[in-house]
């Protein structure tokens, strides 16, 4: 291909530097049976006007949530994007700047992520706060690690409670931390007796807030009997916009705080792009991973910014550092940022009790249906609720009705047979009266 710029000498001579035959040999640890067998039924080239008549015609197959009532959630929400959001952060300074080392040029993006860390750890209830986490899932796994570097143990406990992504990234970076995670059974009742399993092997225990299936829970009793043990309390918030209505996680006591930006900073967009939270206690400030943008002042006593204990990343200490995680998260930060500024503190309380009321006239709504049980007794904007059938079944029933009426657990769970009849729903301020009513009246005739 004439946009590639190695030769196939260039080629032989990097696979002799690192010890392999050819670049097969590269992949050698995938099993045989996850590569594919056949070569994929695609075109070996195609004018740029034909891709894009083919992938418009493929995106015009799905169900847009901007088109349709849409009352899914589960880590991924979706609330309105004010336009000067987009209009700030498509400026080209923020576009194109990339991680600031050179903080005489950088003035600007050190600012606007030490102003993120600043509102993250005011949110949380926590004393400081970083940048540079990839998303929820991936800063938990980094909470965990950290745990067992400060408690100096290999083991954590993952409630039932937390988000299933978030569980599984866990436990897969952990193993090969030579760690380990012992994940509870889903909850969908908040039953689960986390008190009951801390014990002195444990680094810490790691709960969410709401929970995966709507249950609010206050985690101060839990996090005295975790500290008690000696472990640490991370605390899991996939959906930030709670936090301006509900207790945080600082004054429960925990020790570290994680979750995912993205509801604030972005639309749900398939699932991503997110920006990982994280904050923490100052006593374990050194302990913690990615970066932090500090405020100095300069020669002259101006206020200005820096890169603050950057120096565990890989671009400096390698397999010595703290944690190899780094990217350059700074435009969703800055999203998040902005979209925070532009609700203030009252603003964003109204938010969060806007959702509240929607969830509210959600579940009045499904309570009069017959066979349909709501299953936290306390929820924020999400809750679980168990249907007479199948989930997975409904859901389809409903966008055939163009309703996007939740998320089967299912999904989440396939080897939970008892999970296959419970649907995840969640309202926000961007489902009006009329979404309800529609999603009601359809659920009904589904369910006759």
């Amino acid at each position: 291909m004439r946009y590639l710029p190695l030769s196939d000498d260039n080629r032989r001579d990097m696979l002799a530097a690192i010890g392999v035959n050819t670049v097969d040999d590269l992949f050698a640890d995938i099993p045989a049976a996850a590569k594919a067998k056949a070569k994929f039924d695609l075109p070996n080239s195609a004018s740029e006007i034909e891709v894009e008549r083919t992938l418009s015609a493929l995106a015009a197959k799905n169900l847009n949530a901007s088109q349709a009532p849409s009352f899914l959630g589960a880590g991924n929400y979706r609330h309105h994007t004010p336009a000067s959001l987009d209009y700030i952060i498509q400026r080209g300074e923020f576009l194109t700047a990339y991680t600031p080392y050179q903080p005489e040029i950088s003035q600007g993006t050190l600012q606007a992520i030490y102003e993120f860390q600043t509102q993250v750890a005011l949110i949380t209830g926590m004393e400081v706060a970083n940048a540079s986490m990839y998303d929820g899932a991936t800063a938990c796994a980094e909470a965990a690690a950290m745990a067992c570097r400060v408690t100096k143990r290999t083991k954590v406990l993952v409630s039932g409670g937390v988000h299933p992504n978030y569980r599984d990234v866990t436990a897969t970076s952990l193993k090969f931390m030579d760690l380990s995670a012992e994940c509870l059974s889903p909850d969908p009742m908040g039953v689960e007796d986390l008190l009951g399993r801390v014990g002195s092997d444990i680094a810490c225990v790691i709960v969410q807030t709401p929970g995966f299936f709507g249950h609010l829970n206050d985690f101060s009793a839990l996090a005295d009997a975790v500290h008690a043990a000696g472990a640490l309390l991370v605390v899991c918030v996939p959906e930030p916009v709670s936090l301006g209505l509900l207790k945080s996680p600082g004054a429960m006591g925990a020790d570290i705080v994680v979750g995912d930006g993205q509801s604030i900073a972005t639309p749900t967009m398939f699932g991503g792009p997110g920006v990982g939270l994280f904050a923490t206690r100052e006593k374990y400030l050194r302990q913690m991973p990615g970066r932090i943008a500090g405020e100095t002042v300069d020669e002259d006593g101006r206020r200005g910014w820096v890169l603050t204990l950057s120096t565990r990343e890989q671009h400096i200490r390698r397999e010595k550092a703290t944690s190899n995680i780094c990217t350059n998260s700074g435009l969703i930060a800055l999203a998040f940022s902005v979209h925070m500024t532009l609700l203030g503190e009252v603003g964003f309380r109204k938010l969060a009790e806007l959702n509240h009321a929607h969830a509210g006239l959600l579940a009045d709504g499904l309570e009069q249906i017959k066979g349909v049980k709501i299953l936290p007794s306390a929820f924020f904007n999400e809750f679980a609720v168990q249907v007479p059938k199948p989930a997975a079944e409904i859901v389809e029933a409903l966008a055939k009705r163009n309703i996007l009426g939740g998320i089967p657990v299912s999904r989440f769970y396939p080897t939970y047979p008892e999970l296959q009849n419970i649907l995840l729903l969640t309202a926000t301020e961007m489902n009006t009266a009329g979404d309800i009513a529609a999603l009601v009246g359809a659920l009904k005739e589904v369910l006759q």
